[in-house]
């Protein structure tokens, strides 16, 4: 993957940049699509918690709000939540739901992307696809005039960002001032967690091995989205950076697609696993102590050890259910569904 550079990652982890504008993968921002966590502004965000809180402690209020619409779901990769809480979320909505599996053949290769996407206008109200390549959402949406959401490309995975920020808040309280340290892989839910905490006011650390960062393109526009929120950005190296954190969030060293590099990848991960040492310094100067986060599946006794995503202060299953409130809410904005 393509790394931060080697002058953007300081002695102190501290990212200095001036602002940029829109770069990496919010450029070209399609206003009525979700393809990055960018795409909604801060106050949109918001409104999405509000709707999910008000629909996880009454669903029934909700039921049959988008009777009459159709959602098509695309899929290269396979899924657990992904598939079964736009799936079963949807349904409860009252939204008919196609579900299209094209892991055996991916997107563009029997038809053109632009053609595939100007066809499902046609029947369908919204796609939601999960792709290997986030430029196939971006064609797609250039060539829909329908809501075309990201379910997971190989930039973001901005549901799971929302799910994530809308834990926190659950479980923690008000976002602003917040400290969360992302350990593990830059990889594409690195990146959405990144954008997404800077634009709520969430200060973030994310602590990767040398050759394993974040992307520098979406640090730079982290840092400037922070510099709007207040929050701060960190990068590190070391899992020194560790402390006065409110949350720990961990990803899979080897993820799909990643299968042929998973020995250098193990080698490089060694030293980054998440265990209870980690969690005692992470919550050093907060008072509740820190929370462990993963977006799952998880590779227990790798990345993270059994008694750690066991523990009481693990919100893993809490995310994995918030990611069907977050998207219903998600949904029903793009769809015309509610006031969200």
């Amino acid at each position: 993957m393509s790394g931060v550079t080697k002058s953007a990652v300081e002695t102190s982890g501290q990212i200095e940049s001036k602002p940029t504008g829109a770069i990496g993968p919010v450029a070209g921002v399609h206003c009525h699509d979700f393809l990055s966590v960018c795409d909604l502004a801060p106050g949109l965000i918001e409104s999405v918690f509000e709707t999910a809180a008000a629909y996880k402690a009454d669903p029934s209020a909700y039921a049959g709000v988008l009777a009459g619409k159709s959602v098509v779901m695309l899929f290269e990769k396979p899924s657990l939540r992904t598939h079964v809480t736009f799936d079963i979320g949807l349904t409860r909505l009252g939204a008919h739901v196609l579900y299209l599996d094209h892991s055996k053949q991916r997107l563009g290769e029997r038809e053109a992307v632009k053609d595939y996407a100007r066809n499902l206008e046609r029947w369908a109200d919204a796609v939601v696809a999960r792709v290997f390549n986030h430029s196939v959402l971006l064609e797609m949406a250039d060539n829909a005039t329908i809501p075309i959401v990201n379910a997971l490309s190989d930039v973001e995975h901005p549901c799971q960002a929302l799910a994530d920020l809308f834990t926190i808040q659950e479980r923690l309280g008000t976002l602003k001032g917040k400290k969360i340290a992302y350990v593990g892989d830059g990889n594409n839910v690195c990146h959405s967690l990144m954008l997404c905490s800077a634009m709520m006011g969430v200060d973030v650390t994310v602590i990767s091995p040398k050759g394993f960062e974040p992307q520098y393109a979406v640090v730079r526009e982290a840092v400037r989205l922070a510099e709007q929120s207040g929050a701060t950005v960190r990068i590190s190296n070391t899992l020194e950076a560790i402390g006065g954190h409110d949350a720990v969030y961990t990803d899979a060293w080897v993820s799909m697609g990643q299968a042929h590099q998973a020995g250098l990848r193990k080698d490089s991960f060694v030293g980054f696993q998440i265990d209870e040492e980690v969690m005692q310094r992470a919550s050093r100067g907060i008072g509740a102590g820190a929370i462990f986060m993963h977006c799952l599946p998880a590779h227990r006794g790798e990345e993270v050890i059994d008694a750690v995503i066991d523990s009481d202060y693990s919100v893993v299953y809490d995310q994995a259910e918030n990611r069907m409130h977050v998207q219903n809410a998600l949904m029903m904005l793009l769809l015309g569904g509610a006031n969200a």
